[in-house]
């Protein structure tokens, strides 16, 4: 085993006793009393076979005892190991998930969210918590327990023969290195397979989706998911092919040595028999020795080559952990005061990466506290990459957004965030209830009622809830219903968005309100009815609303217009009108699709 192994077993070994200390301690001493019986036992039968021979029966019964009381300790002690090592699992399972998860939460960005890289790095670090490291700490303690059972009869061998003993010894080492070799050519066949699997399980899943299913189905996608999925799974299959292949032929040669070590050792135990050098019982323990060290030798190989395996995927665990922040912490965070005066973006640059485009070029933005804006562009102008600045799940690549003249970047995210509503263009559908659905966007108002239908009233949504078969009791889902769910319902898109909508609302002591397309998906009536309830609500209300329907932000006291991440006009809706440029265009455009030429 490797530095890096060794360093990831005490780590892992220390996560262990964290979990379960007297359950640790517990499965070491067991451990090592399993790993002691087959010497005891080896030697006990020595002396069995020499009483025996020797004639005297008074020297019989101490030996038969022994073996009798070795026989009910490897009788009951799997039984215990078993017991140990499944609550030990548990234990360990739930602590290794709760640190990835509260690792993960920590990013407080979107940046390592759309990395491809870390995107692979954390689905194998969840693999490693989902239950993969019990066998792996089972294997630590099945490595310690054959460790200790070949440290025992390697010592019974050299007793008996020094030279049989280094043989033997000396013969593990091209097993242990083959092994060795093979498990790492294993990771890394793994580590470069994620890509893959994770495109093999994303096909699978538009096969098994319920809300792929209408495309699939109308566009005849079937049988191409179905062989992309097979393409993938072959490429994957081919490739532990040759390393199966590859396996078998090393662990043959393997075995042979092993046999051939074991035939030596007994044509050796019987020439010192017919010279005289060693009794029956010494015949007897010996050949019992080289078999059992042959064994515990295969199984020291094959625990340390699985635990190395595992321990590599445990890696992966590890490197999550390790990550740094992905937005600077404030070296002495600031309170967020409640807005007063108003956000203010100065001179905002952005760009996702050093080798990608300018979203934002230099954008100057004042948003008054207090006061209705509208931003509108067309798409790719740099609206939800505006929205993902004040949210800061990014920070600008240069400039600086100001909160009452306090940078946001000063302000721990969550606090921030705790004073904004936000409905996202590409919102969640959760597979909860009607009302958990709306709670979630308040978490403390998760079990306040009231509050919730006040919110689903605002946005429409409390019609569409209250005509459900449990109401707000009612689980938006038809995944994983049980008897004690209900009727699961699926709402329709616009449904939908009115819940979301909801959502956003539900968060009644917000400074800021800021709404993406929030009737995307609602037919013209509702649209109307939503963007006049808004109106009411917005009065008086910080807010910024994003959309590419203009009739929505006549109201709006500021209309900002953003095109190719720069901010081109500004102004009250009837001003721009009359200015007669980009934004009474589009205006113009859209407005002419409801006119009956003469």
């Amino acid at each position: 085993m490797t530095a890096d192994g060794l360093r990831r077993a005490a780590a892992l070994g220390s996560l262990c006793l964290r979990a379960g200390p007297a359950l640790a301690a517990s499965q070491l001493a067991v451990t090592v009393v399993a790993g002691l019986l087959p010497t005891g036992t080896v030697w006990v039968t020595k002396l069995l076979v020499d009483a025996l021979a020797a004639g005297p029966a008074e020297r019989v019964p101490g030996p038969v005892a022994g073996l009798v009381a070795l026989g009910l300790a490897a009788g009951v002690l799997p039984h215990v190991t078993a017991y140990l090592r499944a609550e030990s699992d548990r234990r360990l399972d739930l602590l290794l998930q709760d640190r990835l998860y509260t690792r993960v939460n920590g990013f407080q960005g979107l940046s390592r969210f759309e990395d491809p890289a870390f995107l692979d790095e954390l689905r194998m670090a969840a693999q490693a918590t989902g239950g993969a490291m019990g066998p792996v700490t089972s294997g630590l303690f099945d490595l310690c327990r054959n460790v200790i059972t070949l440290t025992g009869l390697l010592g019974a061998l050299a007793v008996m023969s020094p030279l049989m003993a280094a043989l033997v010894a000396v013969a593990a080492l091209p097993v242990l290195a083959a092994r060795m070799s093979l498990e790492k050519r294993r990771a890394r066949m793994i580590a470069g397979q994620s890509a893959a699997a994770r495109r093999q399980i994303f096909y699978s899943s538009l096969i098994t989706d319920v809300e792929a299913a209408k495309e699939v189905r109308l566009f005849g996608l079937g049988d191409f998911l179905r062989r992309r999925v097979i393409g993938e799974l072959t490429a994957m299959q081919a490739a532990e092919r040759r390393l199966d292949r590859r396996e078998a032929i090393v662990q043959s040669s393997l075995a042979a040595l092993s046999a051939l070590v074991s035939g030596v050792g007994l044509a050796w135990a019987v020439h010192l028999a017919l010279t005289g050098r060693l009794t029956l019982g010494d015949v007897t323990a010996f050949a019992a020795a080289v078999a059992g060290t042959q064994a515990a030798l295969v199984a020291t190989v094959e625990n340390a080559a699985n635990a190395s395996h595992a321990l590599l995927l445990f890696g992966h665990h590890e490197r999550v952990m390790s990550l740094s922040d992905d937005l600077p912490s404030p070296r002495g965070p600031v309170a967020l005061p409640a807005l007063r005066r108003g956000i203010e973006l100065r001179d905002v640059w952005f760009r996702y990466d050093e080798s990608h485009p300018w979203v934002l070029r230099g954008v100057d933005l004042t948003i008054p506290r207090g006061a209705s804006v509208a931003l509108v562009g067309l798409n790719g102008a740099g609206k939800s990459t505006l929205i993902k600045l004040l949210c800061r799940f990014y920070d600008p690549s240069r400039g600086v957004i100001l909160w009452d003249g306090v940078d946001i970047r000063d302000v721990p995210p969550t606090e921030l965030r705790a004073r904004m509503g936000v409905l996202f263009q590409d919102y969640m559908s959760y597979d909860l209830t009607a009302a958990e659905n709306i709670g979630v966007g308040e978490i403390e108002a998760m079990s306040d009622r009231t509050r919730i239908e006040n919110a689903a009233e605002l946005s429409g949504a409390g019609q569409v809830v209250r005509a459900l078969p449990q109401g707000y009791d009612t689980l938006l889902s038809r995944i994983f219903l049980g008897p004690e769910d209900g009727a699961g319902v699926v709402l329709s898109g616009g449904q939908w968005q009115r819940v979301a909508l909801a959502r956003a609302l539900v968060r009644e002591h917000r400074d800021l309100l800021i709404l993406d397309e929030p009737s995307a998906g609602l037919d013209a009536e509702a649209e109307h009815e939503v963007h006049r309830r808004l109106r009411e609500h917005r009065t008086g209300r910080t807010s910024l609303l994003v959309t590419h329907r203009l009739s929505a932000v006549r109201d709006a006291d500021l209309i900002v217009v953003l095109r190719g991440g720069r901010i081109v006009e500004r102004g009250t809706h009837d001003g721009l009108v009359a200015a007669g440029g980009g934004y009474a265009r589009l205006f113009e455009t859209q407005a002419s699709g409801y006119r009956v030429d003469a």
